[in-house]
C-alpha cells in the first residue's frame, strides 16, 4: 500500500483537485434525496407550503389568530407581517429559510390552535355567525364557546390541546398547521395552482441542475483519475527500466527475465487499475457515507439502526469473502509469471522443439501453466461473482425494512411520506459507501503483491555501480591488467577464477583457450564490469576499473558476445548502435572489416535492409559479423571478442582476422576462441583450465611447455598444420 500512495504522491495537485470535484459532486448527490422529499411532502401534499406562518393572511383571520397566542408568540406575529393596504391584507416579510425554519417549530402550536379553533367555527355558525367573526372576533368568539373571560378561554383551550400535542408526531403537526397556512393563503387571494406549479417547476429546475453538475463532476473526475494512473504507468516503468538497466549480471540472476517482464506489464497494470479506483471510489466513499450520516441525522426519522444492521450485514458478508479469496489472489501473480516464463521459453525455442518434435510435450507444459492460472481466476472470479446477487437482496432486504419501519411512523403520524422517501435514498447511499470500500478491498490485494513485486526490483541496489570518488584516464591506451583476480558467482561456494594474472596491451592480440566451462566468458566479463572480482584487481592504464566511472570503462571498450545480439531496425543503425555520430564511411568500413559487405550489398536496400527483433531474419553466421562490425565501428581502445568467431567458415575466419590486425593496430584486442587456427597468430595466448591459467604464451612457446595447449591443438590441426604454420592472418 505504501508503494501505491508512493506512487500517486507526486500527482498531489491533481488528487486535491479530483477530491474538490468528489465534494461537490457528493454534495449534489447528497442534495437530490431531500429535493425529492420536498416534491413530496411540500410540493404536492403542502401545496408548495413549506412553513407554517402564512405568507399572505386576511386582516380579520390576523387579529383572530393573535388572540390564541401567548406573549413570546405574539412578538414573533407581530414582527413577521406587514400590512397592505391595497389589499387589506398582512404580507410575511421574513424571507430566511433559516429564520422561517425556526418559527416552525415555535409558531406550529399555536397555529395548530388556530386551525382547529376556526375549523369547529365554520361547521358550527351559519352564515350570519360568520358575518359577526368578520365583524367582532370576539364577540364571535363568545358566542362559539360561550365564555366572557378570554384569558380563561385561552388557557382552557391551551391546556386542552397540550394533552394531545405531546402524543402527537412533529411531522403531524406541522402539516396540521400548513393547512391552516395554505387556506389563509388562498382566502386571502393568492393563486394556489400557480404558487404549488411555481414551486414544482423551481424543485425540478434545481434537481436538473444538480444532476448536470453531477454528470460534469463524475466525467471530470473520471479524466483526472486516469492521467494520474496513466502518469503512476509511466512513472513505474521508467523507473523499473532504469533500474534494471542499473543491474549487473548479479541482479539479473537474481530476477528472471520473464518475472522482470511480468512485473513492468501486468503488475504496473494493476497498480493502475487500483489507483483509478482509489482515486474515484475510497475518495469518494467516506465523503458520501459521512455526508449521508449528517444528512439521515437531520431528517429525525429515528431509524439509525437500520442502516447500522445493514452495514453490519454487509461487513461480515464481504469479509467472509475476502477470507476466501485472498489468497488465491496473491498466488495469481506468482501463475503469471510461471505462464509468462513457459511462453517466452516456447516463443523463443521453436526451431529446436520443432526439431525434436517435441510440440506435444510443450503444449502440454503450457497448458498445466495455463490451466493452474484459470483455475485460480476462474476460482476468485467465482468467489466475487457472488458478492452482487448478495448485495442486491440485501439491498433490496434494507429497502422493505425501511418502507415496513416508515409505514408505522407515518401511521403514527411522526414521518411524512417524503421523509421515508428520503431516508430510503440515504440509506442506499451509505450503505452503497461501504460496499465502495470493501468491494475495493477485495481488489486491493492483488494490486498489493503487486506493489511488493515493483518495490522488489526498485529497491534492489546494484552491486556494480560507480566508486563514490571516480578517477578518469585522460588518454585512453587499452592495456588491460589481472593482477591475482579471483571471482566466484553471487551464492556460489566456490571460485570460478583463481588467481588470474595477466596484461593485454594495445597493438598485441591477447588468445583465450580452454575446454568448455573453465571460465573463458567470466573472465571477460570481468573487464566491462558485468561482474566485480572477488579478490585480486583489473586495471585500465594502471586506474583499478572499479575506481573508473562504469560510461567511461564501457565506453573503451568494444565488446562482442559470445551470442550475437542484433536489435530491430535496419543493418545500419545496428552497426551505429554503439557510436550514433559514426558516418555512412565509417559504417560500410566497418561491415568491410568484419567480411560483412558479401551479404548486404546482395539486398535490394543494403544498409537500409530492416533486421528482425533478435536478428531473427539472418543466419548466425551474418549475425556475428554484424555484430563484429558494430564494435569496430564504435573505434574502440580495448576489443573484446567472445568465441565471436564461432559461426564463421574458416576462410571468412581468416580473411577478418587478416583485416583486424591491418585496421586496429593500436588497440587491445581479446579473444576468446574455440579453435586454435583463430589463434594461431596471436601475441599472447592464456589457456585455462578449472578457472585457472594453465598455460600462457605464444603458439610455438604452448606447444613446448604446455600439455593441455597441445591436447588441444592436437585435436584439431594437422602436425603439418601445428608447426608449419598458417599463411593466413598474422
Amino acid at each position: 500500500m505504501k508503494r501505491i500512495l508512493k506512487a500517486i504522491a507526486p500527482y498531489w495537485k491533481t488528487v486535491i483537485l479530483i477530491v474538490a470535484l468528489l465534494g461537490l459532486q457528493a454534495y449534489c448527490d447528497l442534495g437530490l434525496p431531500q429535493y425529492t422529499s420536498n416534491i413530496i411532502d411540500v410540493g404536492i401534499i403542502n401545496g408548495g407550503v413549506d412553513h407554517v406562518l402564512p405568507e399572505e393572511i386576511t386582516s380579520s383571520d390576523y387579529e383572530f389568530a393573535q388572540f390564541f397566542m401567548n406573549e413570546e408568540e405574539l412578538k414573533i406575529w407581530e414582527n413577521s407581517y406587514d400590512f397592505h393596504e391595497e389589499s387589506s391584507n398582512y404580507v410575511l416579510n421574513v424571507k430566511s429559510e433559516e429564520k422561517l425554519s425556526e418559527y416552525d417549530e415555535d409558531m406550529a402550536f399555536v397555529i395548530m390552535i388556530v386551525n382547529a379553533v376556526s375549523q369547529e367555527m365554520e361547521s358550527s355558525a351559519n352564515a350570519a355567525d360568520t358575518t359577526a367573526v368578520d365583524a367582532n372576533v370576539y364577540q364571535t368568539a363568545d358566542a362559539a364557546t360561550g365564555v366572557t373571560d378570554y384569558s380563561a378561554m385561552v388557557s382552557q383551550i391551551r391546556e386542552e390541546f397540550q394533552k394531545n400535542y405531546d402524543t402527537m408526531g412533529e411531522s403531524l403537526i406541522k402539516t396540521t398547521a400548513i393547512t391552516y397556512a395554505k387556506a389563509e393563503m388562498e382566502k386571502a387571494g393568492m393563486d394556489m395552482d400557480a404558487y404549488q406549479t411555481h414551486y414544482l417547476i423551481i424543485a425540478g429546475l434545481k434537481m436538473l441542475l444538480m444532476a448536470l453538475v453531477i454528470a460534469v463532476a463524475t466525467i471530470l473526475v473520471g479524466y483526472f483519475a486516469s492521467r494520474v494512473a496513466a502518469g503512476i504507468g509511466r512513472d513505474l516503468r521508467g523507473q523499473l527500466y532504469t533500474t534494471v538497466m542499473s543491474f549487473s549480471n548479479a541482479e539479473m540472476d537474481q530476477f528472471s527475465t520473464a518475472s522482470l517482464i511480468t512485473r513492468t506489464t501486468n503488475d504496473v497494470q494493476q497498480i493502475q487499475f487500483v489507483a483509478v479506483l482509489m482515486l474515484r471510489m475510497i475518495l469518494y466513499a467516506p465523503i458520501l457515507g459521512i455526508g449521508g450520516v449528517i444528512r439521515v441525522v437531520n431528517t429525525k426519522a429515528g431509524m439509525g439502526w437500520v442502516i447500522v444492521l445493514a452495514v453490519v450485514v454487509i461487513l461480515g458478508f464481504v469479509g467472509l469473502l475476502m477470507a476466501i479469496a485472498l489468497p488465491k489472489f496473491k498466488a495469481m501473480q506468482k501463475l503469471v509469471d510461471r505462464v509468462n516464463l513457459v511462453s517466452r521459453e516456447i516463443l523463443t525455442g521453436i526451431p529446436v522443439i520443432r526439431a525434436f518434435g517435441r510440440e506435444k510435450h510443450e503444449e502440454e507444459r503450457f497448458d498445466v501453466a495455463n490451466v493452474d492460472l484459470t483455475k485460480t481466476t476462474l476460482f476468485t472470479n467465482r468467489t466475487m461473482t457472488f458478492m452482487m446477487p448478495i448485495m442486491t437482496v440485501l439491498m433490496n432486504g434494507l429497502s422493505v425494512l425501511i418502507v415496513w419501519v416508515s409505514a408505522k411512523r407515518i401511521d403514527m403520524g411522526v414521518m411524512q411520506v417524503g421523509t421515508m422517501t428520503a431516508f430510503l435514498t440515504y440509506a442506499i447511499q451509505i450503505v452503497m459507501s461501504f460496499l465502495m470500500l470493501t468491494g475495493l478491498s477485495i481488489m486491493l490485494p492483488r494490486s498489493i503483491v503487486a506493489a511488493e513485486r515493483i518495490d522488489e526490483v526498485l529497491v534492489t541496489k546494484p552491486s556494480i555501480k560507480d566508486a563514490k570518488e571516480t578517477k578518469e584516464v585522460s588518454d585512453v591506451k587499452g592495456v588491460i591488467e589481472f593482477e591475482h583476480v579471483d571471482f566466484m558467482y553471487p551464492n556460489a561456494k566456490a571460485n570460478v577464477l583463481t588467481d588470474i594474472t595477466f596484461t593485454a596491451k594495445p597493438g598485441e592480440t591477447t588468445a583465450i583457450i580452454g575446454s568448455t566451462g573453465c571460465g573463458k566468458s567470466t573472465l571477460v566479463n570481468l573487464i566491462p564490469r558485468l561482474y566485480d572480482v572477488t579478490k585480486g584487481k583489473i586495471s585500465l592504464d594502471g586506474v583499478d576499473i572499479r575506481d573508473l566511472k562504469l560510461h567511461d570503462l564501457r565506453d573503451a571498450l568494444g565488446v562482442v558476445p559470445q551470442k550475437g545480439v542484433l536489435f530491430s531496425g535496419d543493418i545500419e543503425s545496428n552497426i551505429k548502435f554503439g557510436r550514433d555520430e559514426a558516418s555512412h564511411e565509417d559504417v560500410v568500413k566497418a561491415a568491410e572489416i568484419a567480411q560483412a559487405t558479401e551479404f548486404i550489398d546482395k539486398k535490394s536496400d543494403t544498409y537500409s535492409s530492416p533486421i528482425a527483433q533478435g536478428g531473427s531474419n539472418v543466419s548466425g553466421g551474418q549475425k556475428q559479423r554484424l555484430s563484429i562490425a558494430r564494435a569496430i565501428a564504435k573505434q574502440p581502445k580495448v576489443y573484446i571478442f567472445d568465441d565471436s568467431f564461432s559461426a564463421l567458415d574458416l576462410k571468412t575466419d581468416a580473411k577478418l582476422r587478416a583485416e583486424l590486425a591491418k585496421n586496429v593496430s593500436d588497440a587491445t584486442v581479446i579473444i576468446v576462441a574455440q579453435r586454435i587456427s583463430t589463434i594461431l597468430h596471436a601475441d599472447q595466448i592464456l589457456v585455462m583450465e578449472d578457472g585457472e591459467i594453465v598455460g600462457k604464451g605464444t603458439h610455438k612457446e604452448l606447444l613446448e611447455n604446455c600439455e593441455t595447449y597441445r591436447q588441444i591443438a592436437s585435436s584439431q590441426l594437422s602436425k603439418e598444420e601445428l608447426y608449419g604454420g598458417d599463411n593466413n592472418g598474422r
